[in-house]
């Protein structure tokens, strides 16, 4: 698709967030959406358990939930952060309904609603156990007919270059380097899994909006906040694991040990429905325990028409890898899932860099603390980008669309090529130093290691690639991150 040289906004990242506020713009607001990969290809088509809010006051209230994600988040949230969130979350629910999000229902026609660790009521409205792509494909769908918005698929974000009255920003489309300005930017460009080496998260996830809004001087704050999901299927040498969802032991599965007992309450008596951090926790001392990393979930009791219908998807995957989750233990060990550190931003999405604005998992909105709840990050995607459109618009309709400012010289493309093996070195060093059980002795000399990296990098002489870009995104984020640790930051 061609690209103008001009848009009053830039969103970068095609997953929940970017697709959903793009839908905020009139048609009168010209917008181009940039996917790195393919439209279809981010962390939110992989969300599988559903979306969290307060839909039915009978049962539930604005109240629980919120304290629900504070219990989670070890009370180290933005309390005013988690009441937008709450407290708007269930309209952005019921307008995803209004496009076309095929929910689940009952049959009075309601909503239903399930239940996930750290909830205490059924608050999680899903499709099946794939909610992530459903409403994912039906934005697509919404976007696409659209005359105001232009998509451009397969296009990296080089660098970014602040300018009077906005941005000039530099593409990387089919090995050239294209320019084009816009006078805001939204990033939405999700989580930074791919710095570890085993996550849930997509091949997309490699950190770059974090790492352009730090080369921009944007504050980042708690980058260490990871969590690392307790139930991704353990297959041999995977980078990328599938997420068993946490619906699954929210419907009655258990978790087991090596020798087949049930241990997480032995930690926490929430046992396998504590948060995730707890009983990922649990299950790395209870493997130290047992000198085992052979750990399995079993929903064996429960009907197998009942498991085939509620989690299509997980059923498919897990008889791919030889596995009939309604006959077998499901093999499940943690591994990096969801961040919750990020770009600082208000509460209307603003960054510390005028015109510049993030949205969902690459942020910081304070919502999740120390802890992500589950299926409250969908919901952040779709407030918190909302409010990002709605205060672009209106700043586009309060001041008018002033000339931007001269744009820079275009970068050469050409140069050395990069050598092979930094990204692996990146995630053996992350993977070692900062999982589940994290080891401080390590932060100083893993932080050096991959800061002589970056700067090698950035120095380095080195052709721009979309494999350069992705390693200098891995290496500032994991950067970040061990300088964080080092510096002794408060989780």
């Amino acid at each position: 698709m061609n690209i103008n040289n001009e848009y009053d906004v830039l969103i970068v990242g095609s997953g929940v967030a970017g697709l959903y506020a793009a839908l905020q713009f009139e048609d009168n607001i010209s917008v181009l959406v940039v996917s790195k990969r393919e439209l279809e290809l981010s962390n939110s088509s992989l969300a599988q358990g559903g979306v969290a809010a307060v839909l039915d006051k009978n049962h539930d209230n604005y109240k629980l939930h919120i304290a629900d994600t504070l219990i989670a988040g070890k009370f180290k949230n933005n309390l005013s952060a988690v009441e937008k969130l709450v407290e708007q979350g269930p309209g952005d629910v019921l307008r995803l309904k209004e496009i076309g999000v095929d929910f689940d229902t009952e049959k009075s026609g309601e909503l239903s609603k399930t239940l996930e660790a750290g909830h205490s009521r059924n608050r999680i409205v899903h499709h099946k156990d794939s909610t992530g792509k459903a409403i994912v494909d039906t934005l697509i769908s919404a976007v696409k007919k659209k005359p105001n918005i232009t998509l451009a698929e397969n296009t990296l974000v080089f660098e970014i270059n602040k300018v009077e009255n906005g941005f000039w920003t530099e593409l990387l489309r089919e090995g050239k380097i294209t320019q084009v300005g816009s006078r805001f930017i939204l990033l939405a460009t999700g989580g930074i899994g791919r710095i570890y080496q085993y996550t849930t998260n997509s091949a997309i996830a490699t950190g770059d909006g974090i790492a352009l809004a730090h080369m921009l001087g944007a504050k980042i704050q708690h980058l260490s906040r990871i969590q690392f999901h307790p139930t991704a299927f353990a297959a041999e040498n995977a980078r990328e694991r599938f997420l068993i969802s946490e619906a699954v032991r929210g419907e009655g599965a258990v978790y087991l040990n090596c020798r087949g007992e049930r241990f997480a309450f032995k930690y926490d008596k929430r046992g396998e429905l504590a948060p995730r951090d707890v009983v990922s926790n649990a299950v790395i001392r209870e493997s130290i325990a047992t000198n085992s990393e052979k750990f399995y979930l079993d929903i064996t009791a429960k009907d197998p028409e009942f498991i085939k219908q509620r989690f299509p998807m997980i059923y498919s995957r897990c008889l791919e890898e030889g596995v009939d989750m309604t006959k077998d233990k499901i093999p499940v060990f943690p591994c990096q899932h969801y961040l919750m550190g990020g770009i600082q931003v208000s509460t209307t999405a603003q960054t510390t860099v005028e015109g510049l604005y993030a949205a969902g998992e690459c942020t910081h909105t304070g919502v999740h603390g120390a802890n992500r709840l589950a299926s409250n990050s969908l919901l952040e995607a779709l407030v918190y980008s909302r409010s990002a459109a709605e205060n672009m618009a209106e700043k586009i309709a309060k001041f008018g669309r002033k000339p931007l400012g001269k744009a820079p010289t275009l970068p050469e493309t050409s140069g050395k090529k990069l050598p092979a093996g930094i990204r692996t070195e990146i995630r053996e060093i992350m993977q070692d130093t900062y999982f589940v059980l994290p080891k401080p002795e390590k932060y100083n000399e893993s932080f050096l290691r991959v800061d002589k990296i970056l700067n090698n990098l950035i120095t380095g002489g080195y052709e721009i690639t979309s494999d350069f870009v992705e390693a200098r995104s891995i290496a500032m984020v994991a950067g970040i991150i061990l300088d964080e640790l080092r510096e002794g930051i408060n989780l």
